[in-house]
């Protein structure tokens, strides 16, 4: 049965993180860009580039965040439920 459950893991971890491998990807092509346009010399395409690729990156950041937004909402929502865990400070 583990057998099996690893790959499907896998490939769910995978298309989950579709969105943000399509972010990182226009990220890196963007910045393939501006080291091209600087290369040519053409300063207008290159903070044009840069912005593109700064928008990408912010774009990446705000996914990040909004997983680990998720995952906080899933776990205050366990611990909430389970009657071991009152609410209460730590205990020395």
């Amino acid at each position: 049965m583990k057998n099996r459950l690893k790959p499907l893991v896998g490939l769910l971890v995978g298309a989950a993180l579709l969105p943000l491998q399509f972010a990182l990807t226009l990220f890196h092509f963007r910045m393939g860009r501006a080291k091209a346009a600087r290369a040519r010399g053409d300063k207008g395409a290159i903070s044009i580039e840069l912005a593109l690729a700064i928008i990408a990156l912010v774009a990446v950041a705000g996914m990040v965040v909004l997983a680990l937004y998720g995952l906080k909402t899933k776990v205050v929502e366990k611990v909430n439920q389970d009657p071991k865990y009152d609410g209460g400070g730590a205990t020395p």
